[in-house]
């Protein structure tokens, strides 16, 4: 069960293409957007869909793949952690960011077109 801990599942749809950096030294990080959406009936009976953005960030080689073969809006499922930080910005101000940091991803939906 140690494998279990602080392990995330998405799945959703691409909200930009992937941005990637090649960093000093020769490691890459990509970063994007994941939207999850969830449907449900309100008090009304009316259906209502709900939509989470999630920030997202992959590095090494998945941040590559990810770059190659990932699109705004693609359908992927996509596993990871969650991680947490903060920073001061350029007014002095403490702001929190949560990320997703992707280890695996498997895109879902129909194959692209050649």
């Amino acid at each position: 069960m140690h494998s279990l801990k602080n392990t995330v599942l998405l799945i959703g749809n691409l909200g930009k293409d992937p941005e990637l950096k090649k960093l000093d030294g020769g490691n890459s990080v990509a970063k994007f957007s994941l939207a999850t959406n969830e449907t449900y009936k309100n008090a009304k009976g009316e259906k209502v869909t709900s939509t989470q953005w999630h920030n997202c960030i992959l590095w090494g080689k998945t941040a590559e793949l990810a770059n190659t073969w990932l699109k705004k809006g693609k359908e992927i499922a996509a596993r990871g952690k969650v991680t947490y930080s903060t920073y001061e910005d350029k007014d002095g101000k403490v702001r929190y960011t949560t990320e997703i940091v992707i280890d695996e991803f498997t895109m879902l939906g129909p194959k692209p077109a050649n």
